[in-house]
């Protein structure tokens, strides 16, 4: 006779030790993850020199936008389109996983924070009703224990935020948190000091459920790392003082400096005899000085005002250092040259960008295929069979034009290496997944209106071609 066990209603000793652990972690790199959002949103804290700026304008404060410009432009070229089997089978499964949980639209949201942040992590579970469920989870609220030697994931807590509370009516003072292991997930709730399970889920997979999106991964660092780098920071901070070098220039010495010599006290006065101010002194248009008792009539000069452009130079000379550290075009960062850039200098300074995404591709590839795995092993509560690989199809990263493409598609099409009606010559051509849905249902309607347009051809030639009597061959009324 098998003994019941109760759940246990708070963590276990091996439970509380990763729950510790990881929250150390996740503490650990709250800050880092914070300072690049900061860079990200434009945001930071521009380190003064304290020598050029005068202490009333130390709470002016200049934002240049290119860690998010850098950013944006290599996640517009990262758009998953579809998954389906490298047999070609049938992938509707897939499809309802992908439309269940807005995959697509999500994962633009997923990688711009693996971009910024260098990781993201993507999480499998079970819903009320319906499809397995897959979640984008930020790194601020989630943090994973890495097996480098396997290369899989030992454990992964989330901590969520006070607005995701209502969900368990648990209260904003509270903390909730996500604990997930290879055989279970425990959902608990710190309350007085001391953690109690809410909800726990003994999958019993045998696998840590959540899968991470990392960015610029190395043998040594599997976490990932961001794209605002070190010398992104770097430059950013330091044209933002330019930036703010002209704004004391445009404070101190954007109006050129007039003077005045041999003028009398009389000069400065208004009519009551009350000395003018300095700034209705300097906005006077016409300045009516009288001659002093020598009959000479004053000097009236001024200083030549600040030119900006040796400023502006400086933060062209960064823009032109920082494109290179993001992989962009310079236009893309405001500099412009006075002869503009031809379309074929523009694709090609586009190369390194478009490579740099091609690569994010193949990485990020593998993390969705595992998580689309997870989500069916949940779902069916057995592994997926290893030899039916899932592929992610993704939109060309580069900008080639449609007549290219196309021609391009015609050219394989004519040779024979491709078949011209398949579905590969019309992703060749540049046609998004549900383009080629449509392609093909236009097809199929196409070839059967002509299906049926020839069988009622072929139908009329054989009541043209019967005999005059009918169709059962018997003699007519005609004339003997």
């Amino acid at each position: 006779m098998t003994t019941p066990t109760l759940p246990l209603l708070g963590l276990s000793d091996e439970e509380m030790q990763w729950v510790t652990l990881l929250r150390t972690d996740l503490l650990g790199q709250r800050f880092k993850l914070d300072l690049l959002d900061s860079y990200f949103n434009g945001e930071q804290i521009v380190r003064d020199l304290g020598i050029s700026i005068p202490p009333q304008l130390k709470g002016l404060h200049t934002v240049i936008g290119w860690p998010r410009i850098g950013v944006e432009a290599l996640e517009q070229r990262l758009d998953l389109e579809a998954f389906r089997w490298s047999d070609g089978s049938d992938a509707t499964e897939l499809e309802e996983i992908a439309e269940a949980n807005d995959l697509f639209d999500e994962a633009s949201l997923g990688h711009l924070d693996a971009l910024t942040y260098g990781h993201e992590y993507l999480a499998a579970g079970t819903r009320d009703d319906g499809p397995p469920l897959i979640s984008f989870e930020s790194p601020l609220d989630m943090v994973m224990r890495w097996d480098a030697r396997l290369r899989v994931g030992r454990s992964a807590l989330r901590e969520c935020r006070p607005d995701q509370y209502e969900y368990y009516g648990v209260p904003p003072e509270d903390r909730l948190i996500a604990l997930y292991l290879p055989n279970g997930t425990v959902h608990a709730v710190e309350s007085d000091g001391k953690w109690e399970v809410i909800d726990r889920d003994d999958h019993r997979l045998g696998v840590l459920p959540v899968a991470r999106l990392a960015n610029r991964q190395r043998t040594a660092d599997r976490r990932g790392r961001s794209e605002i780098t070190p010398e992104v920071m770097s430059v950013t901070d330091a044209a933002c003082r330019r930036l703010m070098g002209i704004e004391v220039q445009a404070e101190f010495f954007g109006a050129p400096a007039r003077y005045i010599l041999g003028a009398s006290e009389s000069a400065f006065q208004d009519a009551d005899g009350n000395a003018k101010s300095a700034w209705e002194t300097y906005i006077g248009r016409v300045l009516a000085l009288e001659r002093d008792e020598d009959g000479n009539v004053p000097t009236v000069g001024q200083f030549a005002a600040a030119d900006p452009s040796g400023q502006t130079k400086i933060i062209d000379l960064y823009a032109r250092i920082m494109s290179s550290q993001l992989s962009v075009p310079p236009h893309m960062l405001g500099y412009t040259s006075d002869n503009p850039a031809s379309a074929d200098a523009i694709r090609s300074a586009e190369g390194a960008l478009v490579k740099k995404a091609e690569r994010r591709i193949r990485r990020f590839s593998a993390t969705y295929r595992e998580a689309m795995r997870l989500a069916l092993w949940v779902r069916d509560g057995r592994e997926p069979p290893r030899e039916r690989r899932i592929e992610c199809v993704w939109r060309n990263p580069a900008t080639p034009t449609i007549a290219a493409q196309t021609d391009a598609a015609v050219k394989l099409a004519q040779a024979g290496i491709l078949a011209p009606d398949g579905d590969v010559v019309l992703e060749l051509a540049g046609l998004t997944e549900d383009q080629r849905r449509r392609a093909g249902a236009e097809r199929r309607r196409a070839g059967a209106r002509a299906a049926a347009g020839q069988l009622m051809e072929r139908l009329a030639q054989l009541g043209s071609s019967e005999p005059a009597g009918g169709a059962d061959g018997a003699p007519g009324d005609g004339p003997e």
